[in-house]
């Protein structure tokens, strides 16, 4: 457009990732699940960290607080900035060099999720291995129940063909099935608090009361980790198909708080159930055997695998915006540097320079010139591929 500068191009067009389609339940549903990963088998380790049920929740509290604020200013934030992505829009808003380091940070943040998940579904996978196995022969375990292989099989046949779409809100099926399998571990855990497990002996009623704060506060990093979902919060607003400022902050408040409801269940029960012998894994505390438990275990890495496309679309955005930022850059260069030669505008736009009046022989007392003579620019839009003179 003849009227637009260079300078706003970024600020007015959305990369093509983003085509608005998404339901609020489906944003929902993305949102939760890409909070619920990992961080659920560490809350009862860290209501016990905390001291209790009750310092455990102020700081649940305290978080949410802080994330939502979050969510709901990246959704601001995209409003404006007009990209569709969370490192587009701190390169629209805080220029090109932040932008690049963004790029680079989410990058790094993204690597180390995955390995982190990828860490986890292999512990899963092995404790499975285990209580399948006949016998616990200190033997090296057989080549199919290797971790090499396990994963590797695993990301071939289900990571990779869940992260071949394109669209974010195709996944919004995996995480329904993702949150469903997060949900039976936490039904999992508040019912073998009634029943009581076997071969469990019941501690006494834990002290409800912080050692210090110090330690009430060292979870906080813990708790915060849990919660974390604000790398999709940008791809996910801009493919909502409503995208009021409003609408997203009632779809983050909503979504935050069936997590945190998910975590407080799971960290509540796991941490009454074991006491102040509750394992970092809430999983490991229980028997290896037991039935329930080794379903819970599929299912949690179930639940872990259904993070992975989220993680790898985030991740395939980069490298997308680092040739559209290329794209633009060539593009802006042509209205600031090429209005003295229009061959390079873009669409056959060419320039038609007329300076009236100052030429031997200018008529004067033509309608709207002064005496003085004026000179005027036109942008003329040629038809057929090649340039000729106006």
């Amino acid at each position: 457009m003849e009227g637009q500068t260079p300078g706003s191009r970024g600020l007015s067009e959305k990369p093509a990732t983003a085509s608005p389609g998404l339901s609020s339940l489906g944003a929902v549903f993305i949102l939760l699940k890409s909070a619920l990963g990992a961080g659920l088998l560490n809350f009862p380790w860290a209501f016990h960290r905390a001291g209790g049920v009750a310092p455990a929740f102020l700081i649940e509290l305290v978080s949410l607080v802080f994330l939502i604020s979050g969510l709901v200013i990246l959704g601001y934030a995209a409003s404006v900035s007009g990209q569709a992505t969370y490192q587009g829009v701190v390169g629209g808003l805080c220029g090109p060099a932040v932008g690049r380091l963004c790029e680079a940070c989410f990058i790094v943040n993204l690597l180390m999720i995955s390995v982190a998940f990828l860490r986890v579904i292999g512990d899963q996978l092995e404790k499975l291995c285990d209580s399948l196995l006949p016998g616990a022969l200190p033997a090296p375990p057989p080549w199919y129940a290797d971790q090499r292989f396990t994963l590797t099989l695993l990301s071939v046949l289900v990571i990779l063909p869940l992260s071949a779409p394109k669209e974010i809100g195709f996944q919004k099926f995996t995480s329904i099935l993702g949150t469903l399998a997060a949900c039976y571990l936490a039904l999992v855990i508040m019912v073998q608090y009634y029943l009581g497990p076997q071969g469990l002996a019941r501690e006494p009623r834990p002290a409800l009361s912080p050692p210090s704060w110090t330690s009430a506060f060292s979870v906080f990093p813990t708790i915060c980790f849990g919660f974390q979902c604000h790398e999709a919060a940008v791809s996910v607003y801009c493919s909502m198909r409503r995208q009021s400022l409003s609408h997203w902050a009632l779809v983050s408040v909503l979504s935050l708080l069936a997590c945190c409801l998910v975590y407080s269940l799971t960290g509540v029960y796991g941490f009454l159930t074991f006491g102040t012998e509750v394992s970092a894994d809430i999983l490991m505390s229980y028997p290896g055997d037991d039935g329930v438990i080794i379903v819970a275990r599929v299912l949690f890495a179930v639940s872990i695998v259904t993070v992975y496309p989220i993680v790898l679309f985030l991740g395939r955005s980069v490298p997308h915006l680092c040739h559209r930022r290329r794209t633009d850059r060539t593009t802006s260069q042509v209205l600031p540097g090429g209005l003295g030669s229009g061959v390079r505008a873009p669409g056959h736009l060419h320039l038609r320079a007329e300076h009236r009046g100052s030429r031997p022989g200018a008529r004067e007392g033509r309608p709207g010139l002064s005496r003085r003579g004026t000179s005027t620019a036109t942008l003329v839009r040629l038809p057929g591929p090649a340039a000729r003179p106006v």
